[in-house]
């Protein structure tokens, strides 16, 4: 009677033999999830399989980037070409004036130079652009001083001593998006000043949410088919993310408040805000009030997660060729000292569930509980009655 009386009774969540028990059956575990121990060597898997820092995009970039003074002409760009011509200006209606001249026996010479602006010039998709009397020039790669050279040396011998002056109108080649929750979704035109990450950001107005918290933001970096993401107060915090900006990133604002849950024989069973840029596992326990000393079972604290499909290869686990990700339980053994170490290097992700088991005699103490309950008022009122 006792032992059916105690499993009359309800319960918050399985206890650690239920779960294991679980996992083994085909019939409950139908989305193929395993539970895999918190070890050393899970926590330096994971840590090598996190996303790329912006530090390290800065790193293989910074010997190759071919805009690296982001002052170069590239497909796209529009340009403002002005020629000065002393004598006969073959670009201005004075010449016509001066062949009259010469014509009549005059000889007359100006005493100033000529100048002509030419239309906006399109740099076309294969780089190149056109000028008259100069032909097709390409200038991709090419500084507005290099332009200014080409030009030159083509025109030297059609006019007495020519000199150009380039400026970019429309700067295509040398800039960034910046979009998502930013104020002023844009093009950034980029400088010879070399603009961080933290300036596009902030010449696109700034987050859009002021009121929000900067660890509620991510900044998502694509370059060279390559992606990589990191909280926007990591980047503020830690110098070297705020990496320097190549013509062609574009810069992702993403506001997303990141949160986890926590179910079982924990202090409080609620959802709660990261409110900061990392947090491990041992911190997201803490918070919640830790594992109930008359009910939870320090031996398994679980962390459910739908972990990359890296990973889970690199574990042994079974999952599909086309899958990206894939279910797991992480456990973590609380009455092991030196698991409390691990815990602190574990770090959380955005979505991840915390359950804290439920103790084998859990239901004894429940059913204990009851029954003190109901035979105390008889208790107290015989001796009131004595």
């Amino acid at each position: 009677m006792l032992l059916a009386g105690c499993n009359s009774l309800p319960d918050s969540g399985p206890t650690e033999a239920q779960v294991k028990h679980s996992q083994r059956d085909p019939k409950k575990n139908n989305l193929g999830y395993g539970i895999v121990q918190i070890s050393p060597e899970l926590v330096a898997l994971l840590q090598s399989k996190a996303p790329p820092l912006f530090s390290s995009f800065d790193v293989e970039t910074a010997g190759s980037a071919s805009h690296a003074s982001n002052d170069t002409v590239g497909p796209g760009d529009v340009l403002q070409i002005s020629i000065y011509e002393v004598g006969s200006a073959i670009f201005s209606p004075s010449s016509a004036t001066m062949a009259a001249s010469t014509a009549g026996g005059t000889n007359a010479m100006p005493t100033s130079s000529t100048a002509s602006s030419l239309p906006p010039v399109n740099v076309d998709g294969s780089g190149n652009i056109e000028i008259p009397f100069a032909g097709q020039i390409h200038v991709t790669g090419m500084t507005t001083n290099d332009v200014s050279l080409a030009i030159t040396a083509r025109l030297k011998q059609k006019s007495m001593a020519p000199q150009v002056v380039v400026r970019i109108v429309s700067d295509i080649a040398n800039s960034v998006m910046v979009y998502g929750g930013v104020r002023h979704p844009s093009r950034i035109t980029l400088t010879p000043n070399q603009e961080r990450i933290l300036d596009v950001i902030a010449l696109a107005g700034g987050e859009d949410h002021t009121t929000q918290s900067d660890e509620d933001y991510t900044v998502r970096l694509i370059r060279n088919e390559q992606v990589a993401e990191l909280p926007l107060k990591t980047i503020e915090n830690d110098p070297q993310q705020n990496i320097v900006m190549q013509p062609g990133d574009r810069v992702q604002l993403v506001f997303q408040p990141r949160s986890y849950t926590v179910f079982g024989a924990s202090g409080q069973v609620t959802q709660t805000q990261f409110s900061t840029p990392t947090l491990t596992m041992a911190e997201a326990i803490s918070r919640v009030g830790g594992p109930i000393d008359s009910r939870a079972d320090p031996n398994a604290v679980y962390l459910f997660r739908f972990e990359s499909a890296d990973v889970l290869r690199h574990l042994g686990m079974p999952i599909d060729e086309n899958a990206t990700t894939g279910p797991v339980i992480y456990q973590l053994d609380m009455m092991n000292p030196s698991n409390y170490f691990l815990a602190d290097k574990f770090m959380m992700r955005d979505r991840d569930l915390l359950y804290v088991a439920n103790s084998s005699s859990n239901k004894f103490y429940k059913f204990f509980g009851l029954i003190s309950t109901l035979v105390s008022p008889g208790i107290t009122a015989a001796w009131i009655a004595k």
